[in-house]
């Protein structure tokens, strides 16, 4: 929950202090000789540089000498690299060509955000999810300032377009990670497991995604694994909370790497100077560490593998709301090992094949007591495991057209015991697919789909099609729509009891509009989600539950308007009714807010090497039960308005030639009282409010860097 791998991140957070000796300057245009700005121009293995201006000019100093490379790159142009003499001083002169077809070639979109360095589509970088104040280099916490995402910061999971956090699914490489969020308390959220710079692509896709995917009735996380890497590295971090180190070693003939990562995290010093509202009894603690291999197996086939072990202890007591004067202890010990292998390869004339296969364990030992009661403790163990495989053939059809099909196997045990007492199953899920992207022209396409799916412990099939249509209206901008059935298995805590339960089911319909240039992005979109088959478990366990969603979501960034500023602006209205569960009728959950809004700033000051971030996140307050209420008043208080500010600042320098960045960063900085709902005694005489930790979080870390060359992942979030 508290994991906080940040020495390949963090250290990103602000330029490189120029140290030069030599000046490269020039201009940039494109192939009509008009000037083109915020390009980014930089000595690759090195890192120096700078971004054109608007009349195309740059200039930046460097150490390097001699020949070398220098690159340029724009969103828009084929990138061009130029050899360089960096003693000669002479006005250099550069001229990038239209990417004809990225401009040209419209783009699925309707429900998807992109979050990468090379997609036409990108709304956020990977280096926007570390440099969010307030997000704590948690992609999650990142994802959480777009629009239909929820601040539901009292418990596990991403939570979107009135979905449950069990309704998004996290993917690795196109496979399944059963655990992405470490083991949490009540009214405790866990921190996700990965950090976002092990990714070179971020794909946030709140409705509408496409048929290779599957049991994820709200949305899908799809998370992409870098190649190899530029060059080997080190890295080093210390911090109030923890230490973290890291290798990254790249072959001589540069065809295959290797890295090792660890990570050591206790709050346990940390709370005894901030007192959280629990006391903690155990930890908390974590251990992490993760190996990755990448080799190229031929000039089109590149081999991954990531494996990655989490160890972790928390436990905390509160007082009792049950039992007035005694205390509640709630402590986890939990294990996580995950482990992933891909192979990609153009089979030639036009084929591709991807194979992957992947294991996860997932261990919790769980004791609750009632401290002062003489009860036996409440001995709880979840040991659950998942090994799948997958495979996908892609044919491209003409210049830009494609169809794709495969199919995938899962076998995944869950084992489950009160004090001995075990509630156990397995299941032997298959899928199969089909889609293709079919454009009619460049700037008009159709993606048509579907996806069958069988599951063993329900003994039930389904096929669900999937239709999306995009036409784009310029260069820039595009109108998107989207059609889908999805299919999920209820949660395991419902199967374990009864195995008779089916498939839960959520149709969407989506439609959008979005314009995305160099310097901004502008994007709307309108749905609808009708929900069919929720569990129910009163009176007695069954599909009868049913739902609706509804509403319109707004976002808007802009990198150019203010000198050295980068904002972004999210808002989401959310109508959304659910009878599931032991809910007596359709009423909006405790989970979902009808307006939520983000605001992020980013404000870099050359002079000083500081980068200073500001995130505010606001939400309308969310339904809670008050068993003092008769039945026609079931959810029908809210609890008070979500308003947080997180703040961050980051200081760059150099020390005996490493890159070292000092990070400060503060979470609800002013202190706001934030509650998210309330627990009641059984007889209702008595509630305690459901409220974070602390009320604020300070973070304070120094990391350093040895080898890497981050300079222009810098430049690209300027």
């Amino acid at each position: 929950m508290f994991r906080i791998n940040l020495y390949l991140s963090l250290l990103l957070f602000s330029p490189a202090i120029l140290l030069a000796q030599h000046k490269i300057s020039g201009k940039v245009t494109d192939n009509r000789k008009r000037p083109l700005s915020g390009v980014n121009v930089y000595i690759k293995g090195a890192y120096d540089g700078a971004t054109s201006k608007a009349d195309g000019s740059f200039s930046f100093t460097t150490a390097e000498a001699g020949e070398r490379i220098l690159a340029a790159t724009l969103s828009g142009y084929q990138p061009m690299e130029i050899k360089i003499t960096t003693e000669n001083g002479e006005q250099l002169s550069i001229v990038l060509k239209s990417a004809a077809n990225a401009l040209r070639v419209v783009t699925i979109s309707a429900g998807s955000f992109e979050a990468s360095d090379d997609k036409k589509g990108t709304v956020l970088k990977p280096l926007d999810i570390v440099t969010t104040a307030g997000a704590g280099a948690d992609i999650v916490n990142a994802i959480k300032t777009l629009p239909g995402a929820q601040q539901t910061n009292d418990r596990e999971g991403l939570f979107v377009r009135g979905g449950t956090g069990y309704e998004t699914q996290t993917l690795i490489d196109g496979m399944l990670v059963r655990n992405p969020f470490s083991s949490s308390l009540p009214d405790m959220p866990g921190r996700g497991r990965f950090s976002p710079f092990l990714f070179k692509g971020t794909t946030f896709s709140s409705g509408g995604y496409s048929a290779q995917y599957g049991q994820a009735l709200s949305s899908a996380l799809v998370l992409e694994s870098t190649d190899l890497p530029q060059r080997s590295s080190s890295s080093v971090g210390l911090s109030v909370i923890g230490a973290s180190a890291g290798v990254e070693n790249l072959s001589r003939d540069k065809k295959s790497s290797w890295g090792v990562e660890g990570d050591y995290t206790n709050l346990a010093p940390y709370f005894q100077v901030v007192k959280p509202k629990q006391t903690p009894e155990l930890g908390p603690e974590i251990i992490g560490t993760s190996l990755n291999f990448r080799r190229k197996t031929s000039a089109t086939g590149l081999l991954k593998f990531y494996g990655y072990g989490n160890w972790s202890k928390i436990g905390f007591s509160s007082p009792s709301i049950e039992y007035p004067g005694d205390r509640e202890s709630y402590q986890v010990r939990n294990g996580n090992i995950y482990t992933n292998m891909t192979w990609r390869e153009s089979l030639g004339k036009d084929w591709r094949i991807y194979v992957g296969v992947s294991f996860s364990n997932n261990r919790d030992n769980i004791v609750t007591d009632t401290l002062g009661k003489g009860q036996t403790p409440a001995d709880i163990r979840l040991r659950s495991s998942l090994s799948q495989s997958r495979v996908m053939l892609t044919r491209n059809i003409g210049q830009f057209s494609a169809v794709r099909f495969g199919g995938e196997y899962q076998y995944a045990t869950e084992l489950f015991t009160v004090n001995q007492r075990p509630f156990n199953y397995a299941d032997n899920y298959t899928a199969a697919f089909a889609e293709g992207d079919i454009y009619f022209t460049p700037s008009f396409v159709g993606r048509v789909g579907g996806r069958a799916e069988y599951s063993s412990v329900l003994a039930r099939m389904n096929v669900a099609p999937r239709v999306s249509l995009a036409y784009k209206v310029d260069n820039y901008s595009q109108f998107s729509v989207a059609y889908g059935d999805y299919y999920q298995k209820p949660e395991p805590q419902y199967i374990r009891f009864d195995h008779g339960l089916g498939y839960m089911k959520a149709t969407h319909y989506i439609a959008s509009y979005q314009r995305v240039a160099s310097d901004y992005t502008f994007r709307t979109e309108v749905f609808y989600k009708q929900y069919a088959d929720l569990v129910k478990t009163a009176p007695y366990y069954s599909n009868n539950g049913k739902g609706y969603a509804k509403g319109i979501e707004l976002f808007w960034r802009d990198r150019k308007s203010i000198k050295n500023v980068d904002y972004w602006i999210s808002y989401s209205w959310l109508d959304t009714k659910r009878d599931y569960l032991n809910y007596p009728r359709e009423v909006q959950p405790d989970f979902a807010a009808t307006h939520t809004a983000s605001l992020v700033y980013k404000h870099f000051f050359p002079k000083l090497s500081t980068n200073l971030g500001l995130t505010y996140t606001f939400a309308t307050g969310r339904p809670y039960y008050n068993p003092n209420l008769p039945a026609d008043k079931f959810m029908s208080e809210r609890t008070m308005d979500y308003h947080a500010l997180g703040v961050s600042a980051s200081y760059l320098t150099t020390i005996r030639k490493a890159f070292t960045i000092f990070v400060l960063s503060v979470s609800n900085a002013p202190g706001n009282k934030q509650v998210f709902g309330y627990r009641y005694s059984s007889d209702g005489l008595r509630r305690g409010e459901i409220t974070p930790s602390v009320p604020r979080f300070i973070f304070l870390g120094m990391f350093m860097n040895f080898g890497i060359d981050r300079r222009q992942d810098v430049i690209n979030n300027l």
